[in-house]
């Protein structure tokens, strides 16, 4: 069984927003760059997404005219095999993604990317119904402390993760570290 990553939104937008913070950046670009060295070593294709909504507007950093929509610069040097924009939430949804992934004989994803309760979230759940094998790599994604709407509880970045996986785990994807995501592509190979 093929796999692939799909390095979701990972690109100069989010530095331009307001909730942007640094605190959980370094885990994340160390835990991504370790998975992106392991696909590589392994042939496993990067699919690299960028969000880019056609009715952003024109100041937005997420609009498909900003010169912020490109990938970050931390993650540049890893080359993808495929690049696309994306209007929505899901990776699938708007997007040729689908039909290159069947093309290519692929059926098991490796999910990473920002933000975690998000477009990463959203993918997972959009392939696994399209039929996938999802892998959420969850110390390979990034997120922001949020507000809840009624309490107003600040919600930190661990207590989104945790929930993210919850939420996934056993429904939707196998929630994996780096390490294990890699030994399981590695491993599909051959059953």
């Amino acid at each position: 069984m093929k796999s692939a990553l799909i390095f979701i939104d990972v690109q100069e937008s989010f530095r331009q927003r307001p909730f942007w913070s640094e605190a959980e950046l370094p885990r994340f670009v160390e835990r991504a760059s370790a998975l992106l060295d392991g696909c590589a070593a392994q042939g496993i294709p990067l699919v690299r997404i960028l969000h880019a909504p056609f009715d952003a507007p024109a100041d937005s950093p997420f609009s498909p005219t900003s010169p912020h929509v490109r990938c970050m610069k931390e993650f540049a040097q890893w080359l993808p095999a495929i690049e696309l924009h994306k209007s929505r939430h899901s990776s699938l949804v708007g997007t040729n993604l689908v039909s290159w992934l069947h093309q290519q004989e692929i059926s098991r994803l490796m999910i990473a990317g920002i933000r975690t309760e998000q477009c990463c979230e959203t993918t997972a759940r959009h392939a696994s119904d399209e039929g996938f094998r999802v892998d959420f790599i969850t110390e390979a994604t990034l997120t922001f402390a949020m507000q809840h709407p009624l309490s107003n509880e600040t919600l930190s970045p661990a207590d989104i993760y945790r929930h993210t996986e919850t939420v996934l785990a056993g429904r939707f994807a196998t929630i994996t570290t780096v390490t294990q995501a890699l030994q399981r592509a590695q491993e599909s190979l051959f059953a």
